[in-house]
């Protein structure tokens, strides 16, 4: 230690300093990783029954429904 300095000793500092740098990049990293995953999520293509819909036509084609079932089912599915 040098005369006048205290309890604080000159090699903390680097401690310091490079605590504090690697703590800013944590932070700074866990923020772009949330806004890209947040991103990705947000903007994701949503389906609206399309595979519901899919499913619903392969089974009028291969006759496990007739035409009234399948539009009272395509109308609870669409909306209208």
């Amino acid at each position: 230690m040098f005369p006048g300095s205290g309890y604080m000793d000159p090699s903390w500092m680097g401690w310091m300093v490079g605590g504090s740098l690697l703590f800013w990049i944590a932070i700074v990293w866990i923020a772009i990783v949330g806004l890209a995953v947040f991103a990705i999520v947000r903007l994701a293509p949503r389906g609206r029954g399309g595979d519901a819909l899919a499913i619903l036509d392969q089974r009028l084609a291969r006759g496990e429904i007739d035409a009234e079932e399948y539009r009272a089912r395509r109308g609870l599915i669409v909306g209208s």
